[in-house]
């Protein structure tokens, strides 16, 4: 099928680019130092409109794919054509971490799996609207701590919300607002290596910087967390949730400019729950059988130690995987049912959990709380910010040990007691009501492109949305109360997590597409049908997994409020080099 782009054809006559090793388009027409002088333009005319080959206010290395180009020019040895997944594939361009710690060396299954404490107010505070009413309030500091991550080894330097990580978890209701006063109480020298070339760190800024935000919460734009309106050690900021939107397991964390990445390696995120009467009248598993799981991995060194490169990477997969904060934990269960509320807090890992078949598990929630009805799964895939809501089943295993893991990794134990025990709990057939937005109810489509900088013929040089740096202007406003199409063309090999701030979305679908053509030609060719969300992704959305060489199409309702938010790769590392753009959600007319 083939479709016409006509805003985003090539035009040649106008540019000139340096190709350093690489030619894209036809080679007739295209000489390898062909050289552009990229020109922003004003609002309303081509250069905002741009084609494939346009820039936006800096000359840049070629924007391509590098499995496509090296096929088509038949420079590429073989195994350098195989689709890469960022979850599982070093690649050849990073520069190479090498752990020292071999977390096959550590006895498995030795310690228990923690569990975050629960946070308590301090008091109640006025609401900042001067109706009166009081709600809770909340300190939280940012400290440096220590924590063994595994009986055999030493204490692990870390920084914590609240003295722990993960850090200490909100148990909230729908509706129940609550002010949170985030205080760094940092050290201001980071333990990592802070890359000063990557946006937003530069030497000029403070080395330790936070800001927290609230992973899928719909709240006011002072108190989302623009990466922007970071603290410093000694500062504090204090941010109002308001909770008003259905139960669903969000999670918090840094999102310091430049330095997200090793902000959240370091340990600060955090688990926020909010339930309402709805959830709470199934008859789910809840109390001491409802368990948060939080993964994450690292690498360490044998000291126990976090190890980090001193330099930006594309990606970064550790070989030590963690649960909860711990390595290979066990969980001692009964023989019945358990909701498990799965998040991926890993920097760049997407986890694929496999339950051995025998086991009976259910999925029954995503990012944005319940699914319409239970899904019966063996794996779940997860990328960086995902969540998934499972019940397990451990009554027909009594006696038995059941492990959980990942194609990389045996992440964790469970225990089921020998003793029968009853169990009160059900999965009900219908677990709420999940309309598909309409299509038709969309005011607006935006093509938005996900693409990938180059230095030469391997070498990464940083991930863009719409070919389009941090720091230029706005170019997506919504309007508050409208709903919007977005057409997410990935002209990447990678798997990006993308990420709304404030908004929930369904997915429509995906559809493969050719990346080359698109590029050379500015022609859109899908490759196949356009496939329906999995069962498991039919719930609403905040983090939508947008596969190499796809497009992804989401429906966005924007509501809650107008003001700045951000939207952003959630693989941290290319998030922390560009593959992040501000957009603004404008006021309704009257």
């Amino acid at each position: 099928m083939l479709v016409s782009h006509t805003t985003r054809l090539l035009r040649m006559e106008k540019q000139t680019c340096v190709f350093t090793g690489c030619i894209l388009g036809n080679p007739s027409r295209v000489p390898n130092t062909y050289k552009r002088k990229c020109n922003r333009g004003t609002k309303g005319s081509a250069a905002w409109r741009r084609t494939p080959f346009e820039s936006t206010g800096m000359e840049t290395d070629c924007l391509t794919t590098r499995r496509r180009f090296l096929r088509q020019s038949a420079i590429a040895a073989a195994g350098a054509m195989v689709p890469r997944a960022f979850s599982q594939t070093a690649r050849r361009d990073a520069k190479a971490v090498v752990p020292i710690l071999d977390p096959n060396s550590l006895d498995r299954f030795v310690d228990p799996l923690p569990l975050p404490v629960v946070a308590k107010p301090l008091g109640e505070r006025a609401l900042p609207d001067k109706s009166g009413e009081r709600v809770p309030f909340y300190r939280v500091p940012m400290r440096a701590i220590t924590a063994q991550l595994h009986r055999d080894l030493p204490p692990t330097n870390l920084w914590s919300y609240g003295g722990s990580v993960p850090g200490v978890m909100f148990d909230t209701q729908c509706g129940q607002g609550l002010f949170v006063e985030w205080a760094n109480e940092l050290p201001t020298k980071h333990f990592l290596p802070v890359d000063y070339s990557v946006h937003g760190a530069g030497p000029d800024t403070p080395e330790v910087r936070t800001v927290v935000h609230l992973h899928g919460a719909k709240t006011p734009p002072e108190s989302d967390g623009y990466p922007e309106d970071w603290s410093v050690p000694g500062e504090s900021r204090t941010y109002y949730y308001p909770n008003q939107q259905d139960a669903a397991q969000l999670w918090y964390h840094d999102h310091a400019i430049g330095i997200t990445r090793l902000n959240i390696y370091a340990g600060l995120l955090g688990l926020h729950v909010i339930r309402d009467q709805a959830e709470q009248q199934l008859g789910l598993p809840n109390g001491k059988y409802e368990v948060p799981l939080v993964l994450f991995d690292r690498h360490l060194r044998r000291d126990g130690q976090l190890s980090y490169p001193s330099s930006w990477v594309p990606e970064v997969l550790g070989e030590v995987p963690l649960v909860n904060g711990k390595i290979f934990p066990y969980l001692d269960v009964e023989a019945r049912k358990y909701r498990f509320r799965v998040v991926n807090a890993a920097n760049g890992r997407l986890y694929r959990l496999s339950w051995p078949h025998e086991v009976e598990v259910h999925q029954i929630g995503t990012d944005q709380g319940l699914l319409p009805a239970p899904v019966a799964i063996t794996h779940v895939v997860l990328a960086p910010g995902e969540r998934a809501d499972l019940v397990v089943d451990f009554a027909p295993q009594r006696g038995n040990r059941i492990v959980l893991s990942d194609d990389a990794f045996t992440l964790m134990e469970f225990r089921v007691s020998a003793a029968a025990v009853s169990d009160p709990s059900e999965v009900p057939a219908r677990l709420r009501p999940v309309p598909r937005a309409a299509e038709s109810s969309a005011v607006k489509t935006r093509w938005l492109t996900l693409d990938e900088l180059k230095k030469g013929m391997s070498a990464s040089g940083g991930m863009l949305l719409n070919k389009t740096p941090w720091h230029m202007p706005i170019t997506e406003k919504p309007v508050l109360g409208t709903t919007e199409i977005w057409e997410l063309a990935n002209l990447t090999d990678d798997v990006h997590p993308i990420h709304l701030h404030l908004v929930r979305f369904q997915i429509l679908d995906r559809r493969r597409f050719d990346v080359f053509q698109y590029m050379t030609t500015g022609t859109l060719r899908y490759r196949d049908p356009a496939r329906l969300p999995d069962p498991d992704e039919m719930g609403w959305k905040d983090t939508a997994r947008v596969d190499g060489q796809t497009v992804t199409r989401i429906i966005v309702p924007f509501e809650g409020y107008a003001g700045r938010y951000v939207w952003h790769c959630h693989n941290l590392e290319h998030e922390d080099n560009e593959m992040m753009r501000p957009y603004e959600v404008l006021a309704a007319r009257t």
